[in-house]
């Protein structure tokens, strides 16, 4: 059932894809917001200075790319193993990505962390009062 809040909050985003290499190579060389969803649920939201280039970053990376790679790493290691790389871009894989353009990153980003409470986002910003 789909959930006004994250349509209306996400409305300026594309289109959810599957989390992959192609869907990276979609995204432009541009400052934006991402997105990482599960099952409908939003569990991380990232800015970056280049869309296209972080996107690769998550499915590509070591643990210290990225808090998303480093966190989701964390929850396959419970799992069994210690995850790798690959262990890590696959799950990722079976996620679903959108972005958006802004000139304004981190208060899109700040915003979007304080509504949806992602649990791969290390901190949640204090509400400015």
């Amino acid at each position: 059932m789909p959930d006004p809040l994250i349509d209306d909050l996400l409305a300026a985003f594309t289109p959810p894809a599957p989390y992959t290499m192609e869907a990276a190579a979609d995204a432009p060389r541009a400052p934006g917001v991402h997105v990482v969803l599960d099952g409908g649920t939003v569990i991380y939201v990232g800015r970056t200075g280049n869309l296209r280039n972080r996107l690769r970053q998550h499915l590509t990376g070591n643990r210290g790319s990225s808090v998303l790679h480093e966190q989701v790493g964390q929850l396959l290691d419970k799992q069994g193993p210690v995850a790798t790389a690959q262990d890590i871009a696959g799950w990722l894989g079976q996620r679903e990505v959108r972005w958006q353009e802004t000139d304004n990153p981190e208060g899109t980003k700040e915003s979007l962390v304080l509504a949806f409470k992602p649990r791969f986002n290390r901190q949640v910003p204090k509400p400015r009062r």
